[in-house]
């Protein structure tokens, strides 16, 4: 999936560097906010929300905000009450599509979801549509060029990872979920830390796209993760780094 891949990566690198910042506080505080609220205010006792704070601090989001957010989901303080709700779909040239949201209004994200997908030839579909060619996993991602190789293939055999996938550009740590944690904490004992840590759900096969196809499938991707109420989107597309390149500039 080299393509896929080079995409993730200029997604990383993109939204390290532009205006996105906003966009990436407001996710990290209705995440730590829904973590909270899920299993309490303890980071300690609570791996997602562990997780969500260290992101938080990576972007180095104030600690004031953390706090509030954490109070906002156990209850201390008033705000908005956010949902966790899943969309599932087909892009251009069939290839699935999952996006993972959270909201204050159902109703609007939905209609403003399925528009976004009508837009890039795309079509919104029912729950359960597309999920079953996914499976969650935990996902660590390095720069092959910032890493050595064999040093995180040992420690990743070493703390028990399911699978290490490697392509040109980057090195990928799969976990089970309930691994995850302890996976990416025995990594960075070992000072190696992934430049993308999450769950995510990683599909079993994959859809070859070029051309017109590749162009829109891109364009769908990113307009979707531009939405303001989306968290993560998975899609399981393949493009050639030629196609991307055409579409990317990159």
């Amino acid at each position: 999936m080299s393509g896929h891949s080079k995409w993730a990566t200029i997604k990383r690198k993109k939204g390290a560097a532009d205006a996105k910042r906003g966009k990436i506080f407001t996710q990290l505080i209705r995440e730590i906010s829904i973590a909270a609220g899920i299993a309490g205010g303890d980071p300690n006792a609570n791996p997602r929300l562990r997780l969500a704070i260290q992101k938080a601090r990576a972007v180095n989001m104030p600690k004031d905000n953390i706090e509030r957010a954490i109070k906002k989901g156990t209850g201390e303080l008033g705000g908005d009450a956010f949902e966790e709700i899943r969309y599932e779909g087909y892009g251009p040239g069939g290839v699935a599509v999952i996006v993972e949201a959270t909201t204050d209004n159902r109703n609007r994200t939905g209609g403003e979801i399925r528009h976004i997908f009508s837009r890039f030839n795309g079509n919104l579909g029912a729950t359960g549509c597309v999920a079953f060619m996914f499976e969650r996993m935990g996902v660590l991602e390095f720069d092959r060029a910032a890493v050595d190789a064999d040093a995180l293939m040992e420690a990743a055999i070493d703390a028990n990872a399911r699978d290490v996938v490697e392509d040109l550009e980057t090195i990928t740590v799969q976990t089970s979920p309930d691994a995850f944690n302890a996976v990416k904490e025995a990594l960075e004992s070992k000072s190696l830390t992934a430049a993308s840590a999450k769950l995510a759900m990683v599909p079993s096969s994959t859809v070859k796209l070029a051309g017109a196809n590749a162009q829109q499938m891109l364009k769908l991707y990113e307009a979707l993760d531009e939405h303001e109420d989306v968290a993560e989107v998975f899609a399981n597309f393949e493009i050639s780094d030629e196609d991307m390149t055409a579409a990317t500039g990159a």
